[in-house]
């Protein structure tokens, strides 16, 4: 063991981490039940600095994305990270605090003992979280991914961010996992779709002919592009963004000064038109309502976001509709119902996703085709349905969430179950949208509030507002205000006064300056 000086206990806060450096190693120290920690520095997720985070209830929470760990062994608490932290032998001499540059060993894959087959249908966010958190678990059966997509499951957030701006390629997107961990891990990957599922059998029916008995089956299929129902919209510059594929066929047509016309305003058509407004592109958004995401941010951010985009030259048409497509053999404009040509080179649909479970006809299904499942994430018998297409108990309501963070949370719930726990999920929804280099992180799931306060203002972050119903927070929205959301993100797991949420959030605004 090479022990280093690192700090002194007294430099070691109570409620964040403190980051050390041996070389090139980057090392968080914390305060837990009484005693230091040493972990490695950076999330595992996007590579975070986890001292920017927030420590709270006995967890650490990253202050990008919010995953969380346990801040006693740093366990994985929480996606978007899928691994826990690596721990560093730490030694006190005195009041000085000396750390190992080697980790720990990390525990090894569960031992092939159990005879049970369990099968997860689709690798992407979901399907991934799932699979390493059944191994994390200690299940040693067989482990089988069926997914349509020939490679393993990948960060596809950073498509409509970086890959469309010119970033990053679609093939430097980062994998969820690397081949190393799927072949140290025994998990079988498949090419292939499911045509059929036979829940009372539990039996798949795969597009190559083969039948797949299962003694436990999770459904992650995720969401599906809507596609254009507009004369023209088979034209080949007519695109949706859901793969990585995808993505390399955009950014094959796509040139600088081109014009782009994006049809819809989601979260995924906007980032969309940030990214290709950054590439260069000529960019107008045929938007459905005059100021976006109010209904998730309320009507002071939407408005901040749609003047960013203007003042990048974004062009918004929020009083019509697109009507058509034209072109001979090549997209050449937008028709709208008032009759206004938009001239364009190509077009993107980003007018939401559905829930692709088409293979589960057989299984009920809700008006908009997604899964009604129990409070522990179960269909029926042997089979649980997880991510975007889940309609699951939140707070008492049936809700599908399309958040990337929330497939995984469902996925370790799922799990969890399979192997016979009874876990719910008791979480805060997030997500974070990227447009022109600002990040906007959202807490919540709020349909309605009573008030809404900002410290800071949303046209110019640093900013972080709170949504209120009857006193107590139901959501927050913000920008640069890392700490205080993953402080937000572990502390409105329970009522939050909006008194107390100001309270804290000034702390954070104090310790931060």
């Amino acid at each position: 063991m090479s022990l280093h000086r690192v700090a002194r206990v007294a430099d070691v806060p109570e409620d964040r981490g403190l980051q050390v450096e041996i070389g090139d190693c980057k090392i968080v120290l914390l305060h837990a039940n009484g005693q230091l920690r040493a972990f490695q520095g950076e999330c595992p997720h996007a590579g975070a600095p986890l001292a920017d985070g927030a420590l709270c209830h006995g967890r650490l929470i990253c202050p990008w994305h919010k995953a969380a760990f346990r801040a006693e062994d740093g366990a994985l608490c929480e996606p978007p990270a899928l691994d826990s932290l690596k721990r560093y032998p730490l030694e006190l001499r005195g009041d000085e605090v000396w750390v190992d540059d080697q980790p720990l060993p990390d525990a090894h894959t569960p031992p092939a003992d159990d005879p049970r087959t369990f099968v997860i249908v689709g690798a992407g966010a979901a399907g991934t979280a799932c699979a390493a958190a059944l191994r994390e678990k200690g299940f040693g059966g067989r482990l089988i991914m069926i997914d349509r997509e020939p490679d393993a499951g990948y960060d596809r957030t950073v498509l409509s961010k970086f890959v469309l701006a010119g970033e990053m390629t679609a093939q430097d997107t980062p994998p969820l996992r690397d081949e190393k961990f799927y072949r140290e891990q025994r998990i079988e990957r498949r090419q292939g779709e499911i045509t059929a599922l036979d829940a009372s059998a539990q039996t798949l029916q795969l597009d190559d002919g083969q039948s797949l008995h299962y003694d436990a089956a999770v459904l992650a299929t995720g969401g599906a592009p809507t596609p254009l129902l507009l004369p023209g919209a088979n034209l080949p510059q007519v695109f949706v963004l859901r793969s990585k594929a995808q993505a390399e066929q955009i950014m094959r047509a796509a040139r600088p000064e081109q014009r782009a016309v994006i049809i819809g305003d989601s979260f995924i058509a906007l980032e969309c038109a940030s990214a290709l407004r950054q590439f260069g592109l000529d960019v107008t958004v045929i938007a459905r309502h005059a100021i976006p995401f109010a209904a998730q941010f309320g009507e002071a951010v939407g408005k901040a976001i749609r003047a960013l985009h203007e003042a990048h030259g974004v062009k918004f048409i929020t009083d019509h509709e697109a009507r058509e497509i034209t072109g001979d053999g090549s997209v050449e404009a937008v028709l709208l119902d008032n009759g206004l040509r938009v001239s364009a080179d190509l077009v993107l649909a980003g007018v939401g996703v559905h829930p692709a479970t088409e293979a589960f006809a057989s299984l009920p299904r809700e008006k908009d085709q997604s899964l009604h499942v129990d409070a522990g994430l179960r269909v029926c018998e042997g089979l649980w349905a997880i991510g975007d297409i889940a309609t699951f108990p939140l707070n008492g309501q049936p809700q599908r969430i399309e958040h990337w963070r929330l497939a995984q949370q469902h996925a370790r719930i799922a799990a969890a179950n399979l192997l016979g726990a009874d876990e719910h999920y008791l979480d805060v929804p997030f997500f974070w949208t990227w447009h022109f280099g600002k990040n906007y992180d959202y807490l919540g799931h709020a349909s309605q509030w009573d008030e809404v306060k900002f410290k800071g203002k949303p046209e110019q972050p640093p900013f972080i507002g709170l949504f209120g119903d009857n006193g107590v927070v139901v959501a927050a929205v913000a920008c640069e205000q890392e700490r205080a959301m993953a402080m937000l993100a572990e502390r409105m797991k329970q009522p939050l006064p909006m008194q107390e949420a100001w309270r804290l959030v000034g702390e954070l605004s104090q310790d931060d300056s």
